[in-house]
């Protein structure tokens, strides 16, 4: 009886030290690393001579995603997999640009293991087999009105962005550009090639990886469910069934047409897009506002399709929910916190956010001794 409640003592001391742990708003890191994932070499020909170090027999490992990974203290089940968007880089979810903290850690709190990708040919995964030239044009004006933050010198009203000179600084500074074309083929192997490696996992994607996650899924059988942030472009429908060319003041936005076989992949997974505010409903000429309209309504035709199969997929429009003021950034905004719970809670009804096989032993071995006793 007396080694019965030492034990029980001794488990109740440990849940008693996690909550200790959560109210000093700690957060405690079991594992953390980084690696590259996927690519492939390219091999110069001949046999390579030390004292005459030229090109010839040399290898260039290139096309690799780099990925950056913390795993929590009594972590959940599922790692949520980070990709970021167009001209962007994990620093998309790392933290703010105003300094708050982002989405890595945030979930990190939640005890979710968090893994962040730097596509290939962009940021640490840039070594690519092409020869290229980035120009330096100034741009950022355009980018701030495609990502719905301003137009212009004004702000959309309301904006959920901090407007600081400052965090307008470190935004643009986060822009990263391509170390060679852009090939969705070439992302989606890294990415799949990352699932082959850590196993069962979420994937979070971001604009520009919207569409290639809906590959990486077909690709992948390891990916349980898809979150997607405003995904841009890519959208899948069965051969037939896709939807016409949508213009928009932006550009046309196409659909993708891929087998019907492929497309009822995507139905066995839960799937959830997310869409901030200042979207309009009727045409527009701006093109920063107008270009997403047409995104927002092929997505809603793409869920359409895929819950018309059986599937389980949903487009959440923040405004329509009363949260207002999001930029094509949501999960850096500054009801960013906000915006993480909603997906929180949407893995919770899904079922995704189980604990590790660790705590759920502990609590059985609670209960079996509260029995003992």
């Amino acid at each position: 009886m007396r080694k019965t409640i030492i034990s029980l003592f001794t488990v109740l001391m440990f849940f008693g030290a996690k909550a200790q742990d959560s109210n000093n708003n700690q957060l405690i890191i079991q594992e953390q690393g980084v690696f590259a994932v996927g690519g492939t070499t390219v091999e110069a020909e001949g046999t390579y001579n030390p004292d005459n170090p030229k090109t010839e027999g040399q290898t260039l490992h290139v096309d690799h995603a780099t990925v950056q990974y913390q795993i929590p203290s009594n972590a959940n089940k599922l790692p949520l997999i980070f990709w970021h968007g167009f001209g962007q880089t994990a620093r998309t979810w790392q933290t703010t640009a105003d300094g708050r903290e982002g989405f890595q850690t945030i979930f990190l709190r939640k005890n979710y293991p968090v893994y962040l990708i730097d596509q290939p040919r962009r940021g640490q995964g840039g070594r690519s087999p092409q020869e290229t030239t980035i120009p330096a044009t100034p741009n950022e004006q355009y980018w701030l009105g495609m990502f719905r933050i301003a137009k212009g010198d004004d702000y959309m009203p309301n904006v959920q962005f901090d407007k600081s000179p400052e965090t307008l600084n470190q935004f643009y500074r986060q822009i990263s550009p391509d170390l060679g074309t852009i090939d969705f083929e070439v992302n989606t192997d890294a990415v799949s090639a990352l699932f082959d490696k850590i196993g069962n996992g979420v994937l979070v994607t971001h604009s520009h990886s919207g569409g290639q996650g809906w590959i990486t899924a077909i690709k992948n059988q390891n990916i349980k469910a898809i979150v997607s942030y405003e995904p841009g472009s890519g959208f899948v429908f069965p051969q037939g069934e896709a939807p016409p060319t949508m213009p928009s003041a932006g550009g046309p936005l196409e659909a993708v047409s891929i087998s019907k076989e492929d497309f009822l992949i995507l139905t066995k997974i839960p799937i959830i897009i997310y869409y901030g505010d200042f979207i309009p409903e009727t045409p527009s000429e701006f093109y920063g506002t107008d270009n997403w309209r047409t995104r927002l309504a092929m997505a809603k035709l793409f869920v359409e399709t895929i819950n018309k199969y059986g599937g389980d997929a949903k487009v959440v429009h923040l405004p329509e929910i009363g949260i207002k003021g999001n930029t094509h950034f949501p999960m850096s905004d500054l009801n960013n916190k906000e915006i993480a719970k909603l997906m929180a809670d949407w893995l919770t009804e899904k079922g995704l956010d189980k604990t590790s096989n660790s705590e759920t032993s502990m609590n059985e071995e609670i209960k079996t001794l509260s029995k003992e006793m």
